[in-house]
């Protein structure tokens, strides 16, 4: 979402982002300050008063149900929320998010709404200004709303509640961005009237999150490090597999004898973050050499990656889930150890990758034998192998994947012609791609 709004940017655009505030944020899964840095200063932000009640932690705010009957409170609440809008902890943002947009349009017409999902509430701040103004929007699904990524199949039916909306929406957006092929083919088949409206946009990785240089020459005897980095949002089943392979391994490849296991990244939500059965799992793991580190700001990825010698990927779900992570791992040029199924979207993006060590879903043998292969490929890998890696993740820079997106979204929600009058301006779109100048940014295109 940072590329794309400084994709906009870079084309003209007037760019206003609508957001909760900071502070919760904070309360969900905590914020990394470093990100804003490469946020064109030029965006306007707003922040709205909008926070999950369900994880405010301070009980002197309780209701004398919650403090009494939590359990029948968070029922009775998922129940309100979804009465406003067919989505269990957001929906009651509703209101809220659509005052925010139209008051937005009302001081400074907009030309392009893109509705960012999760949450998918964001998609009726959408269709009420659609709804009232005419205002085009298009939107940014990632995963998908009627497609359950995780377990496969659907979501949804076509004639609940949450069906209809989606229907809607999809019916009159300009445009529709997933995440991967299986997503796109979801959606062209589910509605084939859109099918010329689904483009598939990855997640791609950010060129200042690997390590420019070689990484460091790998060392058994002072120990190999592995490691993993990402939200730890997997089942404690899938993490004692990994851990026990991982125990096994030490005990039989000598390389991996002294090796260590660094864990990194958010665990978990609200009063849960870094309190939970995934924590306790890793910490009865430190005598295996298993540690974690919590999560990781933006500006020391690529040091973190820098100090490792192979890379675990942990995701969940299967063919429809990708993840971001993907292809950082890959243009970071380190061994990859696969926990994920074998039919994962990841296994495609990862195919032809010459230091993976493949994909073996949950197979405890298999992967005692990949965390072996790991190391030996961290220790005997030629620099032209790790070149190899690192132009099979080139095509995946999150700048170049979001250039392209951004630039037929704009292309199209301009029209055929390029001049286009906007807040009693004409503005003139640059059709060599360099940026426009200040003076033409001030009649910008508001998205």
């Amino acid at each position: 979402m940072r590329e794309t709004a400084n994709q906009f940017r870079r084309l003209g655009w007037d760019v206003t982002v609508v957001t909760i505030a900071a502070a919760s944020w904070e309360r969900d899964s905590g914020l990394d300050y470093t990100l804003l840095e490469q946020v064109d200063p030029e965006i306007t932000v707003v922040e709205l008063p909008l926070a999950r009640e369900d994880l405010e932690t301070d009980i002197r705010t309780f209701s004398e149900e919650r403090a009494l009957r939590p359990a029948k409170w968070l029922t009775s609440l998922r129940k309100r929320e979804k009465k406003v809008f067919p989505e269990p902890v957001f929906g009651a943002w509703r209101g809220t998010l659509e005052q925010a947009v139209l008051d937005i349009h009302r001081q400074h017409p907009a030309d392009l709404l893109l509705a960012s999902c999760v949450p998918y509430v964001n998609l009726a701040a959408a269709w009420k200004l659609w709804e009232t103004h005419g205002v085009p929007y298009a939107v940014d699904f990632r995963d998908g709303w009627s497609i359950d990524v995780v377990n496969g199949g659907e979501a949804f039916t076509p004639d609940s509640e949450a069906g209809v909306w989606e229907r809607r929406i999809l019916d009159h957006c300009q445009s529709l961005w997933v995440v991967n092929d299986p997503i796109a083919d979801h959606y062209r088949a589910r509605y084939p009237h859109v099918a010329d409206r689904v483009h598939v946009v990855r997640n791609g990785y950010d060129k200042d999150s690997v390590p420019a240089i070689r990484p460091r020459q790998p060392d058994p005897e002072v120990g190999l490090t592995f490691g993993y980095l990402g939200t730890v949002n997997y089942s404690t089943h899938q993490l004692k597999v990994v851990l026990n392979a991982w125990r096994e391994a030490r005990a039989q490849e000598p390389l991996l004898r002294n090796a260590r296991f660094d864990i990194r990244g958010h665990v978990g939500a609200g009063a849960n973050r870094e309190a939970n059965g995934l924590t306790e799992l890793i910490r009865e793991a430190e005598v295996d050499g298993v540690s974690f580190g919590g999560p990781v700001r933006k500006a020391e990825v690529s040091d973190t990656y820098a100090g490792w010698d192979a890379l675990v990927l942990i995701l969940i779900g299967g063919r429809y889930v990708t993840s971001g992570k993907v292809y950082e791992y890959m243009a970071t040029g380190l061994p990859i150890v696969s926990v994920h199924e074998v039919d994962h979207d990841a296994s495609r993006v990862l195919t032809g990758h010459p230091l993976w060590t493949g994909a073996c879903g949950l197979d405890e043998l298999q992967l005692v034998s990949s965390f072996r292969q790991a190391a030996r490929m961290a220790v005997e890998a030629t620099d032209a192998e790790r070149a190899g890696v690192r132009a099979h993740a080139d095509p995946f820079t999150r700048e170049s994947l979001m250039q392209r997106a951004v630039e037929q979204l704009a292309e199209h929600a301009l029209g055929a012609s390029h001049d286009l009058p906007v807040n009693g301006a004409v503005v003139h779109p640059s059709s060599d791609g360099v940026p426009m100048s200040d003076t033409e940014r001030a009649g910008g295109v508001r998205a």
